[in-house]
């Protein structure tokens, strides 16, 4: 990665960001508790650019547009709405899953080996 490419990626960010605040206070406060669990959660895709976080603006700026609120467009549960919009992402979990299910396979067949 060059500087070149992290300071385009702060630009990013920063535009990001103040379409974030520009945004009414039900939708800054819900999008930065969605932020906050998706960088929890960790679907990979987040550190590809900020594609899927400038979706959920694009979905928030429609809906404030429209003057609902929020949880109008949402739901009630945040948490389930975070984890329909990454239900087919790869998530970190995923690859430590796929990790550990590896290594257990290497060590059951180290066990099963040296018993024949």
């Amino acid at each position: 990665m060059s500087i070149k490419d992290i300071i385009e990626g702060k630009k990013e960010w920063r535009a990001h960001m103040a379409r974030v605040k520009a945004l009414p206070q039900d939708y800054c406060i819900v999008y930065k508790e969605i932020q906050t669990y998706l960088f929890k959660v960790g679907p990979v895709e987040l550190t590809e650019g900020t594609g899927l976080l400038s979706g959920i603006i694009d979905l928030f700026e429609e809906g404030a547009g429209m003057g609902k609120g929020v949880l109008e467009v949402t739901g009630s549960d945040v948490a389930a709405f975070c984890d329909d919009l990454i239900k087919d992402s790869k998530t970190y979990a995923d690859i430590y899953q796929e990790s550990v299910e590896q290594e257990v396979h290497k060590a059951m067949k180290k066990v099963t080996d040296k018993k024949k």
